[in-house]
């Protein structure tokens, strides 16, 4: 699995955010019984960029604390089946790996977020990128039936990593 991890904004979070993700994005990829060796692009950044990026993808005018950006489109989520119809498009030319898509990360959003839930910036990082992993598998939260099944596969992978509140 390759990870590439771009940060900016003056704000650093208190533990290693490079052995974080890729603890939860290979338990996430195990999870789903993904196949393949596969590429994440994660960017952190603040409140102030995430907000532009809201703006510009979703039309809303505010920060967020994630936002992904999938680079494949699934039948069912998780389903890999048919990636490989799309091998030209979804494949890393050069390392073979499939281009599972982006993360964006408020530092901001994932500081303000664990002390009013109470529980580590660690834990909440960990959280977004397994909620963030979940939409580049094609899942989704906005019926209350795949809000539902987000919130299992998040809690099992955040368990299996041994990430807790």
């Amino acid at each position: 699995m390759s990870l590439y991890i771009e940060e900016e904004g003056g704000i650093s979070l208190p533990f290693d955010t490079e052995e974080t993700a890729d603890l939860v994005i290979e338990e996430a990829l195990e999870y789903e019984g993904c196949p393949y060796e596969v590429e994440v692009s994660l960017l952190l950044t603040t409140d102030a960029k995430i907000q532009t990026m809201n703006q510009s993808f979703r039309q809303i005018n505010a920060p967020t604390d994630v936002l992904s950006f999938p680079l494949l489109e699934y039948e069912t989520p998780g389903d890999f089946s048919r990636v490989e119809e799309c091998v030209e498009t979804v494949f890393d030319p050069e390392s073979g790996e499939l281009m599972l898509g982006d993360i964006v990360i408020s530092k901001d959003k994932v500081l303000k977020q664990a002390e009013d839930y109470g529980h580590s910036p660690k834990r909440e990082f960990a959280f977004l990128i397994a909620h963030s992993m979940l939409h580049l598998f094609g899942y989704d939260h906005i019926e209350e039936d795949e809000r539902l099944i987000m919130e299992q596969k998040q809690r099992e992978i955040l368990e299996r990593v041994g990430i807790l509140r």
